[in-house]
C-alpha cells in the first residue's frame, strides 16, 4: 500500500510508548500530509537532539551542557540527594518545583529476570557520591514495585555505611484519591505510613 519509506517511518513510529501500529499509522499519515509544517521541522529538531543532547556524566539527565543545568546550579541544595529510576522519573520530580536538592538517575532497577545488576545501574557511582561530605541525605524515590522496592533496599543496604539519612517517599493515598478504587496493597501503605493530624 505505501512505499518503504513511509513503511520504515511507520515502523519506527511504532517503537515509541504509547504507539502501536494503529496510531503510528496515523501519525505517519499526519506527518506527510503536514510535510512543511511537521515533518521537516520535526526531522530538523530530532537531528539537532540527536547531535546536541548528553547524558550529564554526574547525574544521568539528559541535557545540552555537561554537567547539566540541574548539576551546575548553584542554588541547588547539595545536601540532597534523590534517587530516581530514569530521567522520566526525573522530570516528573521538576515539574513539582517541590524539590530544590540534586538527582541520581539510575537508568533502571534491578531486575535478575531482565539480567540487570547493579553494575548495570552505576550503584558504586551513586554510593561514591553519597559518600561526599556535603550529602546529608540520600531519598530513594524508586517506584513502589518488587523491582523498585528490592533496588531501594539493595541501595539502603550499600548506604548503611555512609554518613548520611536514608530516606523513601511516602506511599498511599493520593490526593483526591477515594477508597473504593484504591487497591489493597496501596491502602495498606498508606496505613503504615499514617501521621499525626
Amino acid at each position: 500500500m505505501v512505499g518503504p519509506e513511509i513503511e520504515r517511518l511507520i515502523q519506527l513510529l511504532s517503537r515509541l510508548p504509547g504507539l502501536g501500529p494503529r496510531s503510528a499509522r496515523r501519525a505517519a499519515l499526519r506527518l506527510v500530509e503536514r510535510r512543511e509544517s511537521l515533518l521537516i521541522p520535526l526531522a530538523a529538531a530530532m537531528a539537532e537532539a540527536a547531535d546536541k543532547v548528553k547524558t550529564c556524566p554526574v547525574c544521568g539527565n539528559f541535557d545540552t551542557v555537561t554537567p547539566c543545568a540541574i548539576c551546575a546550579d548553584p542554588r541547588r541544595d547539595a545536601s540532597l540527594l534523590c534517587v530516581v529510576e530514569d530521567v522520566a522519573a526525573l522530570w516528573a520530580m521538576e515539574r513539582t518545583g517541590s524539590f530544590k536538592g540534586r538527582y541520581a538517575v539510575l537508568g533502571g532497577l534491578l531486575s535478575a529476570l531482565d539480567g540487570v545488576g547493579p553494575e548495570d545501574l552505576g550503584i558504586a557511582r551513586l554510593v561514591e557520591r553519597a559518600r561526599d561530605a556535603a550529602v546529608a541525605e540520600v531519598i530513594l524515590a524508586t517506584p513502589a514495585t518488587v523491582e523498585g522496592q528490592t533496588t531501594a533496599h539493595y541501595i539502603a543496604d550499600h548506604l548503611a555505611d555512609c554518613a548520611v539519612s536514608v530516606t523513601g517517599l511516602a506511599h498511599g493515598v493520593p490526593v483526591g484519591g477515594e477508597l473504593d478504587h484504591l487497591d489493597e496493597g496501596t491502602i495498606t501503605a498508606a496505613l503504615r505510613a499514617r501521621r499525626r493530624f
